[in-house]
């Protein structure tokens, strides 16, 4: 951890370095693209203003090094491992898998790729990350709350300033919400199986993977898409399954028609 921590720092403080650079070349009229402005290069620029009054909350490059690393982390590896786990459980359930198969191929054949505007009309895919989403969340405990003011929730009462974290994974998979609740079956969420009106924005407390109210996950919509675009992008373009005996994936580029 000590040695990865040191990768990311000087890989961050490059990155904060090179934006120095170049805004320092544009302020001189040697940069041709001079102008452009990013986050980094708002946060930087707050990091530089003038010290005055009120200044006690002025960001350092510790500041925006830790806000670059949780965005890194947060927005990169959240996605990647459910993609993963939707890949492994509908390797694990064959029939699942022909199932969203047959779906991408009629929404959008055998001669191009999904594309992001394909998705909306992907229903049976869409019920199969809300599976995902709902049998293995990224993140089981949410983020650490601090509670404002003394409170009680479910007879417990809870102290102004304590710490708390939100068990999603035990929502999840309360056999009270979800019959079956450690089986994947994405059908619960078409309609017919009982939950095709739950969503993953917060609207619904039986599912919250990226949690509610005005602390949500601010990369939601976008890890949404993500997720299903990267899972129908790969069901769509290989063939995905389980050899006899052994216990790894495996996969072959499926063939365009025609």
């Amino acid at each position: 951890m000590k040695r990865l921590h040191r990768r990311y720092d000087e890989f961050l403080d490059g990155i904060i370095a090179e934006h120095r650079r170049r805004a320092e070349a544009a302020e001189g009229g040697d940069h041709p693209s001079g102008g452009g402005r990013d986050l980094l290069s708002v946060l930087i620029a707050l990091s530089e203003r003038p010290s005055g009054e009120g200044d006690d909350g002025k960001l350092t490059d510790t500041n925006i090094k830790a806000l670059l690393l949780n965005l890194f982390t947060a927005g990169t590896d959240t996605s990647s491992s459910t993609v993963e786990w939707a890949l492994a459980e509908l390797v694990r359930h064959p029939d699942v898998l022909k199932q969203a198969q047959r779906e991408v191929d009629s929404v959008v054949g055998r001669s191009r790729l999904v594309t992001e505007s394909d998705l909306p009309n992907l229903r049976f895919l869409q019920a199969v990350i809300k599976e995902t989403f709902r049998l293995h969340p990224s993140t089981p405990l949410s983020l650490p709350r601090v509670a404002s003011e003394v409170c009680e929730v479910g007879g417990y009462r809870i102290p102004r300033g304590a710490t708390l974290l939100v068990n999603i994974w035990a929502i999840t998979h309360d056999p009270e919400s979800w019959p079956n609740p450690l089986e994947f079956n994405p059908a619960r969420f078409l309609p017919g199986g009982g939950h095709e009106s739950v969503d993953l924005r917060g609207n619904d407390f039986e599912l919250i993977p990226f949690g509610a109210g005005r602390r949500i996950c601010a990369g939601m919509s976008l890890g949404i898409r993500m997720v299903q675009f990267m899972t129908a992008t790969l069901v769509h373009a290989f063939d995905w399954s389980l050899p006899e005996g052994r216990s790894r994936r495996s996969s072959t580029w499926r063939k365009p028609m025609g």
